[in-house]
């Protein structure tokens, strides 16, 4: 039996491997669309489990880790900034404020699975118009949820977190343990 991470991140793969080097890579091409009426604290946790669903379809005999990060400020999902434009609003709207990163997660193995949700509360700092097109040139956040990496450059925007830091790089690694831990256990 496998571990099989259904997510192209670099970040995410790095992550897992603080919890075992004993796994593969799948990319999951689903579909990522959230219904109308979800609430921004569940939409991570269902698109994971969209992710873990379709790469459990090819592998239905392993175990299948999704997961999906959001950046949540007004119960507005801030997802990857598609212009500089856009990113400069997001950090517009993050400067001097606290916003939630949620990771969902989901394990699956065939017809069982088990899902749940991590929560971080970000605080940024004060951001100046020459601190976000500096922060915007370095290019760094445009693959990320909500326009930033707590990782990379992005940690000088902070100004602290209540929570999960690596949660906030797209993996709650302490917390998916334990779950790898509990679901391995549940399918003997």
């Amino acid at each position: 039996m496998k571990i099989i991470l259904a997510s192209a991140s670099p970040r995410r793969k790095e992550l897992l491997s603080l919890i075992t080097d004993d796994f593969i890579v799948e990319k999951s091409d689903a579909e990522e669309i959230l219904p109308d009426d979800i609430s921004p604290l569940e939409a991570s946790e269902y698109l994971a489990r969209i992710k873990a669903s379709d790469i459990s379809e090819k592998f239905p005999d392993d175990i299948v880790i999704g997961c999906d990060t959001t950046v949540i400020i007004d119960n507005k999902i801030l997802g990857k900034p598609a212009s500089a434009e856009q990113c400069t609003e997001f950090m517009k709207m993050l400067s001097g404020r606290i916003h939630q990163v949620v990771t969902g997660c989901t394990i699956m193995c065939g017809e069982k699975s088990v899902s749940f949700s991590v929560v971080t509360d970000v605080t940024f700092l004060n951001l100046s118009n020459d601190d976000i097109s500096s922060y915007i040139a370095t290019g760094e956040p445009f693959d990320k949820a909500g326009g930033y990496g707590i990782q990379g450059k992005g940690s000088l925007l902070i100004e602290k977190i209540n929570g999960d830091y690596f949660n906030v790089v797209g993996l709650p690694v302490s917390r998916l343990n334990i779950e790898i831990n509990r679901f391995k256990e549940s399918l003997k």
